[in-house]
Order: structure tokens, then C-alpha cells, then sequence
């Protein structure tokens, strides 16, 4: 039986505290920025084109600053990572806002691309809860903190016409105030890691040198950390159904998700309509979150991985064959798709995290959300494709058939190894 050290339960809990804070502050700064940057971008630019790729910078930042953040961990500790993530995009916002004031679209895209770096510190934040925790108890740890994310997605979107207002109160573009409310936001993040994480979880896990599961070393060579994309080659086979998984869930998430606003607008949905479906969407998300990772570590994280799968399969039928003017089967449907991404996100990072080395975890964890994002950028973008040229009932079922695999990979591997 695995034991731990009642002043490393004392640094695990007040660790969760700080990063269940930052995580707040730092899903309502992204949701701040993010919320009206297509339109502001489009106004800007005149094109709607522009406006999309408002969003894709950003996604294409956080992305950017998965590997150098997952280095930066592995050499120095999750604190200096997670101010890096955060002070890149605050200074991000700044720079969006300086766009805005001056009507620069091309700036603009530029600041949105380094505001990525605060969604890359958001999701390593996950990471860093699981540092110190006890391994029957890993997945509940960094459930909560993904559970907190909700919090600030509520807060944040509601916080950026206030700031609209207040900036067009002092005679600035209205447009200027939620990102230099969101570099506040992050500069607030910035200090609590800063004197907050202390001591580093990961310093600490490196210096207890805990006894680590069976497969963390599977496939896996020993010596020198590996860095950037050779990590893949280093991981085991547990480590890549992982990856995979968490990769394939918000891939399907993203996809789906992203064009049900566009299927609901052809019905003339309106606004407030297709508002209430997406925050539907998003409270399964993040509510469950804590259930998942209960179930995570009683049932194991393979199962609970192809729970996720599951659910993404179910998900993407319920809401593929909805009709565009049915609102409660496509709300089913996102609800379903927001479990099946809870289920995917807690177990598969949970077992990507006890599959590798305590050494090679930054690397590990860093590759996972760079493919993560990158997934994430080509499903928005292959999804309006497959519903400009055929529809969105084709895209569900093209999204079912990429889970389906994972579902079956999943079952097979809960066959062989031992539930714990």
C-alpha cells in the first residue's frame, strides 16, 4: 500500500487550493478575451475569414507554448512554467488591446497568439495538481481543479461588456476593455503562482522519489530525459492509448461542438436559443468533472476513458441525427459530448501522468497538449468543411467513427490489465 507523508498531504492540499485559484482566474481571463475577439477581429479586418482566425491564434498559441512550458517544468519546476504560460498572455492581451485602440487587425491576431500561452498554463494547471497526490486519489485531485474552470467560463463572458463600457467611458474603443481587463486578470494569476506554489510540487515529487506504477516505465528507456516530439518514441503502450485518448476526446469536443451554432442558425435559431445549448455544453464539461475522477480511481482510468469514448459515440449520434430546429435533442447531444470530454480529459491524463517517469512527466504532459491544441485547430477547421460540403448529420457521423476505435481499443485494454 502506497503512503504518504502528512507534510506532503499539508503541501498537496494548500498546492490544489492555489491552483483551483489560478484556475479561476485564468478560465475567466481567457473567456474575458475570447469572447467577443472574432467580432472584434472581423470589424476590424472587414472580413468574417479574419474574424475566424481570431480563435485559431489563439488555440495556435497555446499550442506553441505546450513544449517550451513542458521544458521549462522539467528543468525548473511547475512554478516558473506556469508564470511563463500566464505572463505570456496577459502580455498578449495587452498587445490585442493596443490593436484594438488602433485599429490593427494583423497586431491583433499577433496578441491573440501570445494570449494562447494563458489556455497552455490553464491546462498544464491539471498537471501540477497531480504531483503530490496520492495515487488512489490522483484523479479526484486534478478533477478538481478542471472543475474550477467552470467557474471562470461562467464569470468571465459576463465580465467583458461591463469592460466594454467601461473602456468606451474613457473614450478608448470598446473593444480595448475586456483584454486590458483580462491582462489584470492574468497578472493576478501571475502573482499567486508566483508566492502561492510554494514549495514547487514537482521539486518536491522529485526529491521524495515515489514508488511508480508498472507502466510508467513500459516502452520507456532510461537516463536522459527525452524533449519535444521524441518523447512518443519513450512512451509506453498505456501512455499512448493516453495521449491518444485525451487527444481524440477534445479533437471530437472541438469539432462537433463548434458547427452546432452554424446547423441551429440555418432553423433561425436565435441567439439566446443556440446560447442556452452551448452553456449546457460547457456546464457538462466541467460539472461532472469530479464524478469522473471519483470514478477514476475506484474503477480505474481506462474504463472511465472508454466511458468517455462512449459517450462521444452516443453523443455524436444523438446530435448528428438531430434535426437544425430541434434545440432539447441537440442540447442532449452537446451535454452527452461535454460528459464524454470530462470523462476522456480527467482518466487519460491521469494515466498519461502515472504511465511515465516522475523525469519525463513535463515532457510527456507538454506533448500531450500540444497534440491536444493541434487537434483541436484541425477539427474546428475540418469540421466547416465537412458541413459546407455535405452537413452536419455527416459530420456526426464521422466524428462517431473516429471515437468508435478508441471505445474498442479501450475495452480490450480493460480486459488484460487489473482494474485499480
Amino acid at each position: 500500500m502506497v503512503t504518504v507523508a502528512p507534510q506532503v498531504e499539508r503541501v498537496q492540499r494548500k498546492v490544489v487550493r492555489v491552483l483551483t485559484g489560478t484556475q479561476i482566474l485564468g478560465s475567466a481571463a481567457v473567456t474575458i478575451g475570447l469572447a467577443f475577439s472574432t467580432l472584434i477581429a472581423a470589424s476590424l479586418s472587414g472580413s468574417e475569414a479574419v474574424g475566424g482566425l481570431a480563435q485559431t491564434a489563439a488555440v495556435a498559441g497555446a499550442a506553441l507554448l505546450a513544449l517550451p512550458g513542458a521544458r521549462l517544468a522539467q528543468r525548473s519546476g511547475r512554478r516558473p512554467a506556469l508564470v511563463l504560460g500566464y505572463g505570456m498572455g496577459g502580455l498578449g492581451a495587452l498587445i490585442a488591446a493596443v490593436a484594438v485602440g488602433l485599429g490593427l487587425w494583423q497586431v491583433l491576431l499577433v496578441g491573440l497568439l501570445l494570449f494562447g500561452g494563458a489556455s497552455s498554463a490553464n491546462y498544464a494547471a491539471r498537471y501540477a495538481a497531480t504531483d503530490l497526490a496520492h495515487p488512489q486519489r490522483r484523479a479526484r485531485e486534478l478533477s478538481r481543479v478542471v472543475w474550477a474552470a467552470m467557474i471562470g467560463a461562467i464569470i468571465g463572458p459576463n465580465l467583458a461588456d461591463p469592460a466594454g463600457r467601461a473602456a468606451a467611458s474613457l473614450g478608448l474603443p470598446a473593444g480595448v476593455g475586456p483584454f486590458l481587463l483580462a491582462a489584470v486578470v492574468l497578472g493576478a494569476a501571475v502573482l499567486v503562482i508566483q508566492f502561492g506554489l510554494r514549495p514547487d510540487p514537482l521539486v518536491v515529487v522529485k526529491s521524495t522519489r515515489p514508488v511508480e506504477s508498472p507502466d510508467c516505465c513500459a516502452g520507456g528507456a532510461s537516463g536522459e530525459s527525452p524533449r519535444g516530439l521524441k518523447v512518443w518514441a519513450t512512451l509506453g503502450p498505456m501512455a499512448r492509448l493516453a495521449l491518444v485518448g485525451v487527444t481524440l476526446c477534445h479533437t471530437a469536443m472541438v469539432g462537433l461542438m463548434s458547427m452546432t451554432p452554424v446547423h441551429m442558425n440555418h432553423a433561425g435559431s436565435s441567439l439566446r436559443v443556440v446560447g442556452v445549448v452551448i452553456s449546457l455544453h460547457v456546464a457538462a464539461m466541467y460539472a461532472a468533472s469530479p464524478l469522473f475522477g471519483w470514478m477514476a480511481d475506484r474503477l480505474g482510468r481506462v474504463p472511465v476513458l472508454a466511458i468517455g469514448a462512449s459517450l462521444v459515440v452516443a453523443a455524436s449520434g444523438v446530435a448528428g441525427m438531430a434535426p437544425s430546429h430541434d434545440a432539447p435533442q441537440l442540447a442532449a447531444g452537446l451535454a452527452l459530448l461535454g460528459f464524454g470530454w470530462s470523462a476522456g480529459m480527467v482518466a487519460g491524463s491521469a494515466l498519461l501522468t502515472e504511465s511515465v517517469r516522475v523525469e519525463d512527466r513535463p515532457a510527456a504532459q507538454g506533448l500531450s497538449d500540444l497534440v491536444m491544441n493541434v487537434g483541436a485547430a484541425v477539427g474546428g477547421a475540418v469540421s466547416g468543411v465537412v458541413v459546407t460540403a455535405w452537413s452536419y448529420a455527416a459530420l456526426g457521423l464521422i466524428v462517431g467513427f473516429v471515437a468508435l476505435p478508441l471505445l474498442v481499443v479501450c475495452l480490450f485494454a480493460s480486459l488484460r490489465r487489473p482494474v485499480r
